[in-house]
Order: C-alpha cells, then structure tokens, then sequence
C-alpha cells in the first residue's frame, strides 16, 4: 500500500513539529519547513525518521510565491506527489494593543498568516484537484472568535481569514476529491507566544481585562491538536468545511 505524503509547513518545533511526528506514527511520509530553525528542524527530522517514516525538510518562507513553489516541487521531487498539506506556519508579532502595532509587524502577520496559507492552499489545490485526491488541514486559533483584545488583533484578525478561506476553499475543492478543514487551538505554551512576548505559564496573565488566560499542559495541548490536524490529513471519509476547536476558553 502506497504511503501518503504530507507537508507541515512550519514543521520544526511546536505544533507544526508534533503534528509531523504524529503523522510520521500513523503512516505518512513528512515534508516539512522551516525558515529560521534549522538544528530544531533536524531533530524533528530525526525523530519523524526514527518514527519510520521518509522525511524531507526544506528551509522557506511560505510568505514568498517563489519559496512556495519550490518547497512544493523540492517535497514532491524527494518523496512523491502530495496527498496532504498542514498549514501550520504562522507569527503573531509583538503582543500589544493595535494602537501601539508598527506597520511593519501588522504586514509581517498577514503576509505570513494569510498571503502565505493562500500560496500554499493555491498550490495544493492545483495538485490535488489535478489528482482528484488530497487533503489541506488549515492552523487557525480561537482568537480568530475571541478577538484577542491587548494582545494581537492583528493576529485574530488574520486567523479569521483562515476560517473564510477554509470554509470557501472546502466548498471549491470538495467536488473535486479534496477535503479542506480547520483547527482552532486555545493558546497552548509554545515558541510562538514566547517569541511575540508573552508570559506563559502557571504566572502568566492576560494584558487586557476580556483577554483569555494562558493555559498550562503546554505537552499534552500540542499533543492533543496533533492528534485533531492528524485526523483530517487521513481521515477520507471525514467532513469537509469543518472547524475543529481545542481551547479551555468557552466561546461567547
């Protein structure tokens, strides 16, 4: 039986790392990409191998049309032709209320989180519509509901359209073979909030009175949204246009 193949982009560490090494158990091969990270990208690599699975890791900045389409011919050329992708690079920038956000950090956020997931889900549509097959699993956040006031809006901002993208991109691709679905995670303890500044832990506070709290089980959280991303990389015949949650954060 044929291996599926999937992309996480973003796959050197926290969620994006997890998820490549919970596929890598369930049977996928891994491609995955980082920009900044190279030795965290190595260990996951090695742990995804030690999984017994083929890994092919590629430094690019989904952001980038040309990094983009590189990352897709570089993955298919060493390990086949895509049957999943997880898009799970993403930046929140510097936390902080939007009226003190320099314009570069705002830019930054959507190239990443929204240019960069529309390149990506572009591509995988082009492939997969073309095989009649395939899967895309989108990394939006629970902020995209909650707003995340004080924090980043500009984040939340740019997870909702990920949502719009999913449900639309769903309904696009669905009579042609290809699933696409969501998932939401609460803030879960990993490299991305403590490089935007966060305070995370069990001292950690919200800025801002209606921001959600930080929870702790950094681990388990991660482990858990691997487990979700994971089951609508394979799950054939699993809904489309979905959202899946994981947050200790009760929506209003």
């Amino acid at each position: 039986m044929t291996r599926p193949i999937t992309l996480v982009t973003g796959g050197s560490r926290g969620i994006g790392a997890a998820t490549a090494l919970r596929l890598a158990r369930d049977g996928h091969d891994i491609a995955l990409s980082y920009v900044h990270d190279q030795d965290a990208a190595a260990r996951t690599a090695r742990a995804v191998s030690a999984a017994g699975a083929r890994c092919a890791v590629v430094r690019a900045d989904t952001s980038q049309e040309a990094d983009v389409e590189r990352l897709f011919d570089e993955a298919a050329a060493r390990l086949g032709p895509l049957t999943g992708l997880v898009n799970n690079a993403g930046i929140t920038a510097p936390l902080g209320p939007l009226a003190e956000a320099r314009t570069e950090d705002l830019r930054r956020v959507v190239d990443v989180n929204v240019l960069g997931v529309l390149l990506c889900c572009r591509r995988a549509a082009r492939d997969m519509g073309a095989a009649g097959t395939g899967a895309i699993v989108n990394v939006s956040s629970a902020a995209a509901t909650l707003g995340s006031p004080g924090d980043y809006v500009h984040y939340a901002a740019s997870k909702a359209a990920v949502d719009t993208l999913t449900l639309g991109l769903a309904k696009e691709l669905g009579p042609v073979g290809v699933r696409v679905n969501a998932v939401a995670p609460g803030i879960i303890d990993t490299e991305i909030h403590a490089a935007s500044g966060a305070r995370t832990g069990p001292r950690s506070r919200p800025r801002h009175p209606a921001a959600p709290p930080r929870h702790r089980g950094r681990g388990r959280r991660r482990d858990r949204l691997a487990a979700v991303a994971g089951r609508g990389v394979h799950d054939g015949d699993g809904p489309a246009g979905g959202r899946g949650t994981l947050s200790g954060v009760r929506r209003p």
